[in-house]
Formats: C-alpha cells, sequence, structure tokens
C-alpha cells in the first residue's frame, strides 16, 4: 500500500476547516482565543489565511504545527461535494463534526500505511492492509456513515496492531537491552516519560520506546533515532539539528513542524521539511 495523496493536505481545496471547526485558547501557540465553529478573524473570503507567510512571527505557531492529514479536502469536495458551509450554513455544524472525524480516521492511516510497509511479519503487513482498507472506506462514506463509524474501537484495533509492529522493529535494534542515556531504567519505562529539556544529544536511541514521552525543548542534537517509537511523543521546541530521524517510527509532519532543526537533520522521505528551519 503506498500513501495516498489525501493524507497531504491541499488547502487550496478545503473550506478552511481546521480554523473553523476547532478552537483555539490564547497562548504561545496562539495569539488570540478562538471558540470552536467559528471562523477564525484571519480567515479571507476565498478560504485562504490572510496572514500565511508571517503566522509564526504574529504568534500563530500552533497553525504551522497542524497537519489534518488531508481530511479538509476530502470532506469539502468529496463527503460535502464541494458546496462550502459559507454557500449553505445548513451543512456547519455536520461539516464541522464529519471533518474532525475524518482527520482522525486519516491519522490512523497515516500510521497504518508506515507499519504495512515496515513490519517484518507478513500476517501483520496483511492485517495492517485490511485495517487501512476498512478505515479508508469508512473516510469515504457519507457524512452520516462517517458520524456512526464505532472511531473508538478503531483507535484501539489500531493501537494494538501499531504496537506490535513497534515491538518487532525495537526489538531488531537490541531495544529490550538499552537503558536511558543516564543509566537508569530500560527504555520500556520512557513511554510517557518527562524529559522535557533532557540532553539526549550525540545519544544512539536506536529502538528506544519514547512514545508519547514529553520531548519539549528536549536537546536530541546528533542523535541516532533510527526505529525509535515516537509516536504521540511531544516534540515542542525540541533540538533536531543533525539528528537522524529518517527510519524514525511513526513520526508526523506536525511533530517535526513543532520541533526545531537544520538542513542536516535527516527526515523519512514522506516528511515535509519545515520551513523555518531554513
Amino acid at each position: 500500500m503506498t500513501i495516498s495523496p489525501t493524507l497531504r493536505p491541499d488547502c487550496g481545496n478545503c473550506f478552511a476547516l481546521c480554523s473553523t471547526a476547532l478552537g483555539f485558547a490564547r497562548s504561545v501557540d496562539f495569539a488570540i482565543d478562538k471558540p470552536a465553529a467559528t471562523p477564525c478573524p484571519n480567515m479571507a473570503e476565498d478560504f485562504s489565511c490572510a496572514i500565511h507567510q508571517s503566522l509564526r512571527p504574529r504568534g500563530f505557531r500552533g497553525c504551522t504545527d497542524f497537519d489534518c492529514f488531508g481530511a479538509g479536502q476530502v470532506v469539502s469536495q468529496h463527503t460535502f461535494e464541494g458546496t462550502s458551509w459559507t454557500q449553505d450554513p445548513s451543512t456547519k455544524s455536520s461539516m464541522f463534526a464529519v471533518f474532525k472525524v475524518v482527520r482522525q480516521l486519516h491519522e490512523m492511516l497515516w500510521y497504518l500505511v508506515e507499519a504495512q510497509q515496515r513490519t517484518f511479519d507478513p500476517d501483520l503487513a496483511v492485517a495492517a492492509g485490511h485495517l487501512s482498507d476498512h478505515i479508508a472506506a469508512t473516510a469515504q462514506g457519507d457524512a452520516s456513515a462517517i458520524l456512526g463509524a464505532d472511531v473508538e474501537t478503531l483507535h484501539s484495533e489500531v493501537r494494538h496492531l501499531l504496537m506490535e509492529v513497534s515491538e518487532e522493529l525495537r526489538a531488531s535494534y537490541g531495544a529490550e537491552d538499552q537503558q536511558t542515556p543516564d543509566g537508569g531504567p530500560r527504555d520500556g519505562e520512557l513511554s510517557g516519560a518527562d524529559l522535557m529539556g533532557a540532553d539526549l544529544a550525540n545519544r544512539r536511541l536506536c529502538g528506544v520506546d519514547l512514545r508519547g514521552a514529553y520531548l519539549i525543548g528536549a536537546r536530541l542534537r546528533g542523535s541516532d533515532l533510527t526505529a525509535a517509537d515516537l509516536l504521540g511523543a511531544d516534540l515542542r521546541g525540541a533540538q533536531l539539528h543533525g539528528a537522524d530521524l529518517s527510519r524514525a517510527l511513526y513520526l508526523t509532519n506536525s511533530q517535526v513542524n513543532s520541533a526545531e532543526g537544520d538542513p542536516n537533520t535527516l527526515l523519512p522521505p514522506r516528511i515535509a521539511r519545515p520551513s523555518h528551519w531554513t
């Protein structure tokens, strides 16, 4: 299975669903408060962002970090057949609700694509393919079918499969024998660990389980994260200069966009290099 183009955002074919359906609170990531289901004041009439070229310096870093995994254009052009919520206000609440579900489904697909491609187990690859097909079909359904989907059960099934693939890959790098850089607990205990501001520079972190870890501001310069499980890891402000993430596991554009890096940072082919890194 190859990566579907619909897993990549196409803002030109979206009705600004990320900046309307979702809300955000004033913080270091957003300069203002914006309730959910309301248009962002920076949204232009054609659904483009009026300050797109200066989002980060104007305090909207969270906007540049966000990734809808291609849900926006699918909901806009497929589910609602190209009729916007401004053209037909009666679809507004339904469209916004569908967008939130499809984004979750597409995020699951993003991870399953990688799991299917990287597992050594043919049975796991087949299972990932079947699950992907089911989720993709759900995301392509009509609004009522999408809103009626059992997303919680799908999340559980995907999580279980992703963990199986992760354990398999990490074990191939001797993950069961690795410890934290300071000689502390074994890598399995790093899942969800508080590593904010930690000095992990120039380390061999191959196969380490960093799932859900807090790596905010962590120093990872020059480190090798091959087969490191980064599912849900918080990389905001993490220093990835010269680090090798080319074979890191379950990395997303959103995570990379929230981090800091340079031209020497190695990324997987499907991850776009953030413009602010240069």
